[in-house]
């Protein structure tokens, strides 16, 4: 199968059955997403949602966040992954934000990773999600489901590369949306140990279900590394 086609199977699927994806993530505004995706790093969702009504109650803006001590803020996330890390990471931001950018979260990825905490993905969250902006950020589940599936060459073995490989073929319009379908499918579907492949929508176009079948798709474990 050529990759437009697999693209464009891709598009029509998701586009047909999950036509408005959402991050799974709770926020009432940009300022709160974007504490929730850096605190998401390497830790689930679930997780996150679950102590960021604590924080977000006693931090409800960067100003607060910014005049906080670090032992604070970690007695709050204590729960996530590398607490002591994303509280130093919390409270530079919102220092960074308060001092560069009067307490608004910037509109770039330029701007954005010059804030503690935050790196292209997290830059590229909160331009597609807040600014509608059609940025591909990849996560492991991007990374993996993309070479899965065969949407990302074998040979694209960083974050970025998978990055450009995807949004050389996805029309500007989807490229938003695109980001929550291979998380999502990532998630729930195509996980890392043991792909729920008798459950899949996406198989019958899939190089990782072929070469299951024994047909002559190749695929090599990769490792996301961003």
């Amino acid at each position: 199968m050529q990759k437009k086609e697999r693209f464009r199977r891709f598009l029509d699927y998701f586009t047909q059955h999950y036509p408005e994806p959402k991050t799974e993530l709770n926020f009432g505004n940009s300022y709160e997403l974007l504490v929730a995706v850096i605190l998401s790093a390497q830790c689930t969702d679930k997780r996150i949602n679950q102590i960021s009504p604590a924080l977000f109650a006693r931090f409800p803006e960067a100003e607060s966040l910014a005049a906080a001590s670090v032992d604070e803020v970690f007695m709050y996330i204590r729960s996530v992954s590398y607490p002591n890390n994303k509280a130093k990471h919390l409270v530079g931001m919102a220092t960074v934000l308060m001092e560069r950018f009067g307490g608004e979260i910037p509109a770039t990825v330029e701007e954005l990773q010059t804030l503690p905490g935050v790196g292209r993905k997290t830059a590229h969250v909160i331009l597609s999600v807040v600014y509608n902006e059609p940025t591909m950020a990849v996560d492991t589940h991007v990374f993996r489901v993309s070479h899965r599936i065969g949407l990302a060459p074998l040979t694209a073995t960083t974050p970025l590369a998978v990055e450009k490989a995807l949004m050389a073929h996805i029309p500007k319009q989807y490229v938003p949306k695109a980001h929550h379908w291979l998380i999502l499918h990532g998630r729930y579907v195509c996980v890392a140990r043991s792909p729920k492949c008798e459950i899949c929508a996406l198989k019958e176009f899939c190089k990782y279900y072929e070469n299951l079948q024994g047909k002559p798709a190749q695929t090599t474990p990769l490792r996301y590394t961003g």
